[in-house]
């Protein structure tokens, strides 16, 4: 990106928020995105005129039965968008990159098509250092629970640029691009660190293949 995020203090502390299920942004991944309803598409106008910012949350369709108000999960993650097109069609073509995770802290007045959020980064610090805690990721699981998934589904891997991403690269992008759940991707979102992210995307997939294997019902998808 031509702008670099050093702390919580460079990002705005009100931000538009896109709910999207099953949609996971994390730090330095990247999401494409198809925009083409109007209040989104304003969304988009409004970020590329201030900040270029854009939250990505899931909705939470459990919200109601915890006890809280908002429809939406408590965390996101806040993109930049790098890339962007008319598609000449009334529909924007762009791609956000991950910045940082955010806790919502509250909803704003309705005064634009879209919602927008108070927001917080504290406790999310460890987002704005590339590669953090790589050393400790068992890749060598990570890459054996990609080739038994790929395999189960019949899936065509580049195997030559796994081998070449890090393992920053690597688990944030495989917990991406996973077919799983919104829960499980909500989980991998809000993983401490690197190292348990890796670990507790290994664990989901590794239980998808044994509910395949026994006839099992997915919850996963």
């Amino acid at each position: 990106m031509n702008v670099v995020y050093k702390g919580p203090s460079d990002l705005p502390l009100v931000i538009p928020v896109f709910p999207l299920p099953g949609a996971l942004l994390l730090p330095r991944g990247q999401m494409p995105l198809n925009i083409f309803e109007p209040r989104y598409m304003a969304m988009i106008d409004e970020a590329l005129r201030t900040s270029r910012l854009i939250g990505m949350i899931q909705p939470d369709v459990n919200a109601g039965n915890r006890g809280r108000p908002s429809d939406l999960y408590e965390v996101g993650c806040v993109g930049r968008i790098t890339q962007f097109a008319e598609a000449g069609d009334n529909r924007y073509i762009i791609t956000l990159t991950g910045v940082s995770r955010f806790r919502i802290i509250e909803e704003l007045p309705l005064l634009a098509p879209f919602r927008q959020y108070e927001v917080r980064y504290d406790e999310f610090t460890v987002d704005f250092e590339a590669r953090a805690g790589e050393d400790v990721v068992d890749r060598k699981s990570v890459l054996t629970a990609l080739r038994e998934f790929s395999e189960a589904n019949g899936l065509s891997i580049d195997w030559k640029g796994i081998e070449a991403a890090s393992n920053e690269a690597l688990v944030n992008a495989l917990s991406m691009m996973a077919p799983f759940g919104a829960r499980e991707k909500q989980a991998l979102l809000e993983a401490p660190d690197l190292k348990t992210r890796a670990e507790l995307l290994v664990a989901i997939t590794e239980i998808e293949l044994a509910r395949r294997d026994d006839g099992s019902e997915s919850p996963l998808q």
